[in-house]
């Protein structure tokens, strides 16, 4: 048995001796061969690429080109920009992904008050809820009666002015607010200025006045909302752009389009509206 340890001692001696000749001639210590192996599990791990922003969403038509530029980091981006157009190389910097997103977001939500605008006059006037002289399509609301059969506080020429004059300032509050976030909740404002702060982000204010029933507590329910609203401006879009073409072609509102087409689908469709058939 004392020989049996012997042998084994002068084993492990060797041993130690060859490792010595092997990694230099430092004393490598438990603590040493610890930390050794503590410092090559972190090499392997940071070895392995970070997964992107975005690298697992779905893809529309995206080219090598777009996704250059779009990471996945904007609300609905599915790397989509087949001309190019939000390709600040392109366009010598004139021109970046965040402004057009931001552009975007604020005529979907112009479309969709424009879609709720448009079709509930008829919705409502069908069922009986205002009178029938006010449940006119959206088109034929908007034109100027002759003069002296409007009941207006003042003329329509004045009323457009007025508007355009309203609409134009609340424009222009907003570009302020793109080239310097935040700052209208500290330009004075009648004393509405606090809840015109919101979060500083130009696209998404926030505040009491903009989001009052306070949605979007947590990152993760706040960009899922972003993404179910841009996803809703985008139909809008699309639905004011039928609205546009159905007053051209058939010469009705779009509530009454679904009405004829239900109740007649072979003879009421977009093939026999454009004649061909």
């Amino acid at each position: 048995m004392a020989a049996q340890a012997l042998v084994s001692s002068s084993s492990l001696t060797s041993s130690i001796e060859t490792a010595r000749q092997i990694f230099g001639s430092r004393n490598y210590g438990v603590s040493s061969f610890t930390s050794l192996r503590k410092n090559s599990l972190v090499v392997r791990a940071s070895a392995t690429p970070p997964v992107k922003q975005g690298a697992n969403r779905p893809l529309w038509f995206a080219s090598k080109q777009s996704l250059s530029y779009l990471d996945g980091s904007l609300p609905g981006d599915y790397g989509f920009d087949p001309l190019g157009l939000s390709d600040p190389e392109g366009t010598g910097g004139f021109i970046e992904p965040r402004w057009l997103a931001y552009g975007e977001i604020i005529n979907g939500r112009y479309a969709m008050l424009g879609v709720v605008g448009a079709i509930a006059p008829e919705i409502l006037g069908k069922a009986g809820l205002i009178p029938a002289e006010t449940a006119l399509p959206w088109f034929k609301t908007g034109v100027i009666p002759p003069a002296g059969t409007y009941n207006y506080w003042a003329d329509p020429y004045t009323l457009f002015v007025f508007e355009m004059a309203l609409m134009g300032f609340a424009e222009h509050r907003r570009l302020q607010d793109w080239y310097n976030p935040g700052s209208m909740g500290k330009q004075y404002f009648l004393g509405l200025e606090k809840g015109l702060a919101g979060s500083g982000d130009p696209a998404y204010p926030g505040g009491p006045f903009f989001n009052p029933l306070g949605f979007g507590k947590d990152e993760k329910s706040m960009k899922d909302l972003k993404l179910k609203e841009v996803k809703n401006g985008r139909l809008a879009m699309l639905a004011i752009l039928g609205f546009f073409v159905q007053a051209l072609v058939t010469g009705e509102g779009p509530y009454q389009n679904l009405l004829d087409h239900l109740a007649d689908p072979v003879n009421n469709n977009i093939l026999t509206s454009l004649k061909f058939h």
